[in-house]
């Protein structure tokens, strides 16, 4: 997936989270454990349910939180590709979006 792709992807995510898709943006997995449960949960699913990998990966369009956490500075965000590159998510996203499985 590339470009053009992702996109339309892209788009497709932003309409679904501004439309008021219900995502689970709690509990943040405090624990390696919690976090890795969520990881099991989404290799369950379709690899193309991106609905599935929204609403479990706790996606909001805007930062999140009393750190205001967001995309930008996860550890799995590509800047230049504007890409979340964990394995389970991967998933074109925008620099202000946020996921509860952000990390630094």
């Amino acid at each position: 997936m590339r470009n053009e792709e992702e996109e339309k992807v892209r788009q497709q995510i932003e309409g679904l989270l501004s439309n008021g898709l219900k995502t689970m943006l709690e509990p943040f997995p405090e624990t390696h454990v919690e976090f890795a449960k969520l990881l099991d949960e989404l290799r369950n699913l379709s690899p193309d349910d991106l609905e599935g990998k929204l609403v479990i990966g706790g996606f909001a369009d805007q930062p999140y939180g009393p750190d205001q956490m967001r995309c930008l500075e996860c550890m799995y965000y590509l800047v230049h590709r504007k890409w979340c590159d964990l394995p389970e998510l991967a998933v074109p996203v925008e620099p202000d979006w946020y996921c509860r499985l952000w990390r630094i």
